[in-house]
């Protein structure tokens, strides 16, 4: 093994992410769904031969942390034997994907002897995937079959880099938008075949046996980094929970997430167990196994140094124990995983993040706010204009950012699975592309959660149809449960939705549903604000007075619940 220093370790590792972006760019670029093209939900990234992750440059978390490994494992052993030119898609939660929505192309590349050295993953949030709701997040789906997605455990779509037709003339009849799926299906095609044209090239250009010792030694700097970062965590153990709200299918109370973490502290290892939660319910909440691991992974990566290399590395020091038939851990078919990315998710990175925090004061972090809004979620119908079915998820606006032990918190984090990396849909665009009118998007003044460091404030979305009415599909949580506070912080607001009918009456609509909205009319999304750190009244005054000048909070909060004194002179 060749040794590398570290100037070559960051160029080495520079090269690879560059491939990673090199991909996020030709899917950015082409796809044809504002769900990718817009809002960026999609990841790319690369694994070693192995199947462990290395590079993922600027993908999702709930992406990236853990599945790509465990579809990769899938793939070579469904395919025994890989040559160059194969390509295959994978979307099935029970062998490593997050959840049916995530179509992921994989594809192995090869050094010219033949010999398998990485894979390549492009994965991208579908517009729809063939569910029997059009939606691509069924929170009230009882099982995969009353969800109807079309579910592809690592299947082969092309062979010797030529298309195989029967895999994609099923998509084609089975999905309610085919051509645009077509036109994001070769998006994720096409990015993952320029990773394998770089890797290639990069192989070739520095040795193969050079980039295998880069993986070890890179992964062995990894585990050095979490393992110092970790040691400055206080030993002990704690326990976090975070409610969700009750949906069709879930306790009248909503389910409890509870995550006990261990840190050993002077082994520099953490270890996650979420064993404790409840059994799989008749509902799309539940995790895929790829979605529980990262999840917890999130919570711990959120309580350390920001800047410590996310890979296989990283991840031997965190251990993350999960049972099977678990809300919370690995499920069994035919348990319906279509909301895996998000809702419980969250629960799951928001009870470690306050698990860490519970340990002693300036670790851990507030819970980060709840979705899906309506604001964000799946809306169709017909275009009356070009009598053309429409339908696509929308980000027309979110927040949700949690306060830290050092800082207020990032404004449009979203949900903690995106860590921020997914963007709002310009609104002039989002009108564009479907039939709609947004009237209005703004924070609201005194909906942040209070304390030392704030909360994101809540943010309010009202649109509507303007030619036909429009069925918007979402999966609300944190109307009854908001997103808490830690060491001495305030929840942040919770979400809100509603219609607003012709004559102006405004009717309270359910947490998760799909409602038609006919022309005329509007639905009001109100999407969580975050939760609080520390005492409100140990604020800074000048970032008090800062707040109250922006409108974020009103002089009667700041005096209510900060003691404010009014502004310094």
């Amino acid at each position: 093994m060749t040794h590398l220093d570290g100037a070559e370790l960051a160029i080495l590792n520079n090269r690879l992410d560059g491939v990673a972006r090199k991909m996020s760019n030709t899917l950015l670029r082409s796809a044809r769904s504002g769900v990718i093209n817009r809002a960026r939900d999609y990841s790319c990234c690369i694994v070693t031969a192995d199947c462990e992750l290395i590079a993922a440059a600027d993908s999702l978390p709930i992406h990236v942390l853990s599945g790509p490994d465990l579809m990769a494992r899938a793939m070579k052993a469904f395919h025994p034997v890989l040559r160059p030119g194969d390509a295959f898609l994978h979307n099935s939660p029970y062998h490593g994907c997050s959840h049916a929505a995530d179509h992921t192309i994989l594809v192995p590349v090869f050094d010219d002897a033949g010999r398998h050295r990485f894979t390549v993953l492009a994965k991208a949030h579908q517009a729809d995937v063939g569910n029997a709701a059009p939606t691509t997040y069924y929170g009230a789906a009882r099982d995969v079959y009353e969800e109807g997605a079309l579910i592809f455990p690592a299947v082969q779509v092309e062979r010797d880099w030529t298309p195989i037709e029967d895999i994609l003339r099923m998509c084609r009849m089975r999905i309610r938008v085919p051509e645009q799926w077509w036109g994001d299906y070769l998006a994720m095609l096409g990015a993952a075949r320029i990773g394998e044209r770089e890797l290639a090239a990069l192989g070739n250009e520095m040795g193969w046996d050079m980039l295998d010792s880069f993986s070890a030694q890179w992964f062995d700097y990894s585990e050095r980094r979490v393992d110092a970062a970790i040691r400055k965590l206080p030993n002990g153990i704690g326990r976090g929970q975070s409610t969700h709200d009750p949906f069709p299918g879930t306790p009248e109370d909503g389910i409890a997430i509870s995550a006990l973490v261990e840190v050993i502290a002077d082994e520099g290892r953490v270890v996650v167990d979420l064993t404790d939660n409840p059994d799989c319910m008749p509902c799309g909440l539940n995790l895929s196994e790829a979605c529980s691991r990262t999840a917890a992974l999130i919570g711990v990566f959120n309580s350390i140094d920001h800047d410590v290399p996310k890979n296989a590395g990283s991840f031997r020091r965190i251990n993350v124990r999960l049972r099977e038939n678990c809300i919370a851990g690995i499920p069994v078919h035919p348990t319906s995983c279509s909301v895996a990315t998000t809702n419980v998710a969250d629960r799951v990175a928001n009870a470690v993040q306050r698990a860490v925090a519970d340990l002693a004061p300036g670790f851990g972090m507030a819970e980060v706010g709840s979705v899906i809004a309506p604001a964000a979620g799946v809306i169709s119908g017909i275009d009356e204009k070009t009598g053309q079915a429409f339908i696509n998820q929308v980000f027309l606006g979110f927040s949700g950012g949690a306060a830290t032990p050092h800082g207020d918190a990032w404004m449009s984090v979203s949900h903690v699975g995106n860590g921020g990396l997914s963007f709002q849909d310009s609104i002039e665009m989002a009108e564009q592309a479907q039939p709609i009118l947004v009237s209005k998007r703004h924070l609201l003044s005194d909906s942040e959660g209070a304390g030392t460091f704030t909360g994101a404030p809540a943010m309010l979305v009202e649109f509507g149809p303007t030619s036909g009415p429009i069925e918007v599909a979402y999966v609300s949580d944190g109307t009854i449960n908001a997103p808490l506070g830690v060491r001495g912080g305030l929840a942040g607001q919770g979400s809100q939705q509603r219609l607003r009918r012709r004559d102006g009456r405004e009717e309270e609509l359910p947490a998760c549903a799909q409602v038609t909205v006919n022309v005329g009319e509007t639905i009001i999304s109100v999407a969580c604000g975050g939760g609080g750190y520390g005492d409100p009244l140990d604020r800074d005054p000048a970032a008090l007075d800062h707040d109250v000048r922006e409108g974020l909070i009103s002089a009667e909060r700041a005096v209510e619940i900060y003691g404010w004194k009014g502004p310094a002179s």
